[in-house]
């Protein structure tokens, strides 16, 4: 149901209307002329929409038009007149009327376009409510941690986010690099803008420049439309590029000339066009390494990292542990409709003891799973992952038991099996989803997949390690 306003100077269409619009089950509020229409505006009443003939004494519609528009730009307005022209069309649309309407109109065209109004306006308040959802649940002062090393970081996101300067988040995987990018852009004025995520590590090589700079029709096989690069889609606002370290050179000198000269130019286009874009990269990788192996370009390396963040690993940081802990515990707990009160004590000391090799997101998982199988009102031992009840050693556990006889061994067998097994887990910690266990590994999404084919491992014996 929806509040509609009209307004119109002859009885007969204020009636009608009152009479189509309330059985369709609106709420109606009709007036006589501009004046209270003006008036209800400068109140503030809250309408959905206003339906208003143009052509009325002293105050017409272009006037109430503007008036709703200046108060409340989300309001949608329809314009009626019997006096149609092009001019006057569009001289109401580009004032912001939704649409048209000349006198006499069809019953069932009015209803059409009055659904259709209502449905873009019911789209905008939703994008608007989640828009403020995102913008609330990156505020700084949601951003956990009372570490100083987290702290550190924070005051960093906060110095950085009212500038346009590019940004380059190291980590180590699960680090919640992404978290950081995502804060920088919702406390920026970019924040109402897009926040565009690239995985580099997903996306091969020959159709990076495409998802990029996008392309135009018949630019290369399967062309078969013009296409719009991310570049172009994140106009006004941020592009993430997550991984950047798995990019080729040759994306590599295409990304640093749309970073230098803020234009870009589509696969098998000829023209450039201007591009409004934040660039903030992320990478669990050395990039300064990858820059002395010749693997990464410098100078593409200094224009991402005009401002350099490094977010510590979970270990440098234990006594976030219980605060992160019980953050994803509400959350879960609320997920899954479960009453828990908390950790028993025992819990967080095995918890806070555990060395976390995929950082805050391992955490997340344990809690999830201890969530999911706990029986009681609050977290016990008997719910967590038996990995986080087994110590972990600095180094694998098969490193100083070498049994090797003059019957010799099998080499290659052996680095297989173990390799075999470090998937298996990397893919268990991280729930089966490739491209994060990838990163556990620090390999690339590629060597992930080829090494799972090497190895025969399906996705049902991945689900059965689980």
């Amino acid at each position: 149901m929806a509040k509609i306003l009209v307004v119109d100077d002859e009885q007969s269409m204020r009636e009608f209307l009152e009479i189509l619009l309330s059985k369709e089950g609106h709420e109606v509020v009709c007036v006589d002329s501009g004046e209270p229409a003006v008036q209800r505006s400068r109140e503030n009443e809250d309408f959905d929409l206003v339906i208003t003939d143009l052509k009325m004494p002293r105050v017409g519609g272009i006037e109430v038009l503007e008036t709703f528009k200046r108060s409340a730009p989300e309001i949608e307005v329809i314009v009626m007149t019997a006096y149609s022209t092009t001019e006057t069309a569009i001289q109401a649309m580009k004032k912001g009327a939704y649409d048209y309407l000349s006198k006499p109109f069809q019953v069932d065209e009015i209803r059409v376009i009055i659904e259709k109004c209502l449905e873009k306006r019911a789209l905008s308040i939703e994008n608007r409510r989640l828009r403020s959802e995102l913008r609330d649940r990156y505020r700084f002062d949601k951003l956990l941690g009372k570490s100083a090393p987290i702290q550190k970081v924070f005051d960093i996101i906060q110095r950085v986010s009212l500038s346009r300067a590019s940004v380059l988040v190291s980590g180590e995987t699960g680090t919640g690099k992404e978290l950081i990018a995502r804060a920088i852009h919702f406390n920026s004025p970019r924040k109402d803008r897009p926040f565009i995520v690239v995985n580099c590590g997903a996306i091969p090589d020959q159709l990076m420049e495409s998802e990029l700079f996008g392309h135009v029709k018949g630019s290369f096989t399967g062309a078969v439309v013009n296409k719009k690069g991310l570049f172009d889609v994140a106009s006004g606002g941020t592009l993430f590029l997550d991984e950047i370290g798995e990019m080729g050179l040759q994306v590599q000198v295409k990304l640093l000339r749309a970073l230098q000269e803020r234009k870009i130019k589509p696969v098998g286009g000829l023209r450039e066009t201007e591009v409004d874009v934040r660039i903030i990269a992320a990478t669990n990788r050395n990039l300064e390494e990858e820059v002395l192996n010749r693997t990464f370009r410098d100078d593409l390396y200094y224009r991402l990292n005009v401002i350099g963040l490094t977010v510590p690993p979970l270990r440098d940081r234990r006594e976030d542990i219980p605060l992160l802990a019980h953050h994803f515990l509400e959350k879960f707990a609320q997920e899954m409709a479960k009453p828990l009160r908390g950790f028993e004590p025992d819990v967080l000391e095995a918890l806070c003891a555990y060395k976390y090799s995929g950082n805050v997101r391992e955490l997340e998982n344990i809690v999830e799973h201890a969530v999911t199988f706990e029986l009681g009102d609050a977290i016990s031992v008997s719910s967590l992952p038996a990995s986080v009840l087994q110590p972990r050693q600095d180094t694998p556990s098969w490193i100083g038991r070498i049994d090797l006889t003059n019957q010799g061994l099998d080499m290659e067998g052996l680095l297989s099996d173990i390799e075999r097994r470090y998937l298996l887990e990397a893919l268990r910690l991280t729930r089966g989803v490739k491209t994060d266990a990838a990163k556990l590994l620090n390999i690339s999404f590629r060597s992930i997949r080829y090494k799972l084919e090497k190895y025969n491992i399906s996705d049902t014996d991945i689900q059965r390690y689980q």
